[in-house]
């Protein structure tokens, strides 16, 4: 599990592409201290496990179920991607609960530049929707952000970036065109999913709305 909170923006040194698998090396740097192997870092805010580790240089296999989902198959040699170490049980949470499963990829549509603000209008695949809220939570490229506008007819959201967002992560750096990883509050989607599964069933509907 992750909090969202970006602990760094590292390098890929390398890539291997084999059979249906896709193996990144990254450039971890500080981030590599204590990492053992099986150990879970996300990347972009994909999980994805520690398969090998060389001083500083840590390893990680892609398999086709990932890249289709997410922007990982797009990296190269030199591209920049956010980090974050699996949180301990008892550090602060300081974004929110993030498990590193993407739900999918949203593609950045608008940017609007102010000084010491960037705000990014992103295009959502429409199942995703319905899980995103004014004012809630999401991911994107594994940043725990608030959502700033939510325009449902477009399927769009959009979020605000301050300076220190905007320098640590790749968030900063992404161009219209560009996809993100998004991954959707898990809190929000179990509640909407409960409810349109009580909705669904009249039997259920009925039980939990007659007087006792």
């Amino acid at each position: 599990m992750f909090t969202g909170i970006v602990q760094g923006l590292k390098a890929v040194l390398d890539i291997e592409e084999q059979t249906h698998l896709r193996r990144l090396v990254i450039a971890l740097d500080e981030l590599s201290e204590g990492l053992s192997l099986g150990a879970s870092v996300a990347v972009n805010g994909t999980c994805l496990t520690v398969t090998a580790v060389d001083g500083a240089a840590v390893t990680f296999d892609v398999i086709a179920e990932t890249l289709s989902l997410t922007n990982l198959g797009g990296l190269r040699v030199g591209s920049l991607v956010n980090v974050e170490r699996s949180f301990r049980i008892g550090e602060e949470v300081g974004g929110h609960i993030v498990s590193g499963h993407v739900t999918g990829a949203a593609m950045l549509e608008r940017i609007d530049e102010r000084e010491n603000e960037r705000n990014l209008f992103f295009r959502v695949p429409p199942a995703c929707m319905k899980y995103l809220l004014h004012k809630g939570f999401v991911a994107l490229d594994g940043a725990s952000l608030t959502i700033a506008s939510v325009a449902r007819d477009r399927d769009q959201i959009s979020v605000c970036l301050i300076p220190e967002t905007i320098a640590r992560t790749t968030l900063g750096r992404v161009v219209c065109g560009d996809r993100v990883n998004l991954e959707v509050d898990a809190q929000t989607q179990a509640i909407v999913d409960t409810v349109e599964r009580v909705l669904a069933d009249p039997a259920l509907r009925d039980r939990l709305t007659s007087p006792s």
